[in-house]
């Protein structure tokens, strides 16, 4: 996949502050009534992120209805231009084509927009942020900052503290994604099918490809011509530019599993040189974002309903590749609504209403 030249929008000078200011937004969700639109909501209240006003906003067939939010009643309105005014920060969560047609606009008008779709993750003049891997990155953005992938986030929460201490040579890793990755209605309908199948029904799919009731199957992004599918494909390029190192040697295999909200990955990372396993598990027992999960005694390792509606990624199984000394092997789980795009949209902007590094506050 080549990467992209950069957006003609995205020439333009977009933003005049690199920071957001320090009190109280106008902000912006767009895909309010989506899965993660309803994560946003939930975690700015949570995390009592500076609100002066908070728009709703969806696709036309989205708007009247309303979501109650701190306690008070709003109403979903349509995207379009004077929705968009005056915001001083946009939470995207839409899809790519929305965030296309509207995020720059949107920041050629002053506002800072965090877009959690694939539309300018890989542009050149945007960003890709993950706030504990490399969150100076964020305030160098001119009026969009992309939000990752969800695996890869999990992903490079794990390899950063690693690569920070030996370089790294190769990575392998498999996904096993859950229903949230396909939005609210690929939960319903496992949760729909799971019973037809409980039930001795037959099940039948209508938002995803196949049945994911009792059953897995490989990622139903598109696939490309050299065999991989577009998700794996994020994977590599994503992480590469986050990590920084554009000629990373990184593969995955991605496959949709039956479980609601989130994702596991395991991991193979081959460094240029042996590295101890207590070290690393040292290491990632104080990663920000991360948390050990790792009982060898009584082979109890991280699982999806440990991470669920929680803000760390779990990693455990750390060990030593029988195949290759330079190589260690871990497992991870984190959910995907949360630390996987919303949680980490809004960490953002919490790191862009601090000093940027250097500055002094």
């Amino acid at each position: 996949m080549p990467s992209p030249s950069p957006s003609p929008a995205l020439n333009a000078s977009l933003a005049t502050e690199r920071a957001l200011p320090d009190r109280p937004l106008r902000v912006g969700i767009l895909g309010a009534t989506g899965a993660v639109g309803v994560e946003l909501l939930a975690l700015l209240a949570e995390r009592r992120f500076p609100v002066s006003e908070l728009r709703p906003l969806a696709s036309p067939r989205s708007a009247g209805q309303t979501l109650t939010w701190q306690g008070e009643t709003l109403e979903v309105q349509a995207v379009e231009a004077s929705a968009l005014d005056g915001l001083d920060l946009l939470l995207a969560s839409a899809g790519g084509s929305v965030s296309r047609q509207w995020a720059p606009q949107a920041a050629a008008a002053g506002t800072v927009v965090i877009d959690n779709s694939s539309a300018f993750r890989l542009d050149p003049d945007v960003p890709l942020v993950v706030p504990e891997v490399n969150g100076a990155e964020a305030f160098h953005h001119r009026g969009i900052i992309a939000n990752p992938n969800c695996t890869t986030i999990l992903l490079t929460l794990a390899l950063a503290p690693l690569a920070a201490r030996r370089p790294l040579r190769r990575v392998v890793v498999s996904t096993y994604q859950s229903a949230s990755g396909a939005g609210a209605r690929a939960m319903e309908e496992l949760q729909r099918l799971s019973r037809t199948v409980l039930e001795g029904g037959t099940p039948v799919s209508e938002v995803l490809p196949h049945s994911l009731a009792f059953n897995l199957f490989l990622h139903n992004s598109p696939l490309q011509a050299n065999g991989y599918c577009e998700e794996e494909l994020k994977m590599v390029h994503e992480t590469r530019k986050i990590l920084g190192l554009p000629h990373l040697r990184l593969t995955a295999t991605c496959v949709r599993v039956p479980v609601l909200r989130a994702h596991s990955e395991a991991v193979n990372i081959e460094f240029d040189e042996p590295f101890p396993v207590q070290e690393a598990r040292e290491l990632l027992a104080v990663a920000p974002g991360v948390e050990l999960i790792e009982d060898f005694a009584a082979n109890r390792f991280p699982m999806p309903t440990d991470v669920t509606g929680r803000d760390p990624v779990a990693i455990g199984r750390i060990r030593q590749d029988l195949s290759d000394p330079h190589a260690l092997e871990l497992w991870l789980c984190g959910d995907q609504i949360r630390k996987g795009a919303a949680l980490n949209a809004i960490q953002i902007a919490e790191h862009l209403m601090a000093p940027p590094p250097g500055d002094t506050p």
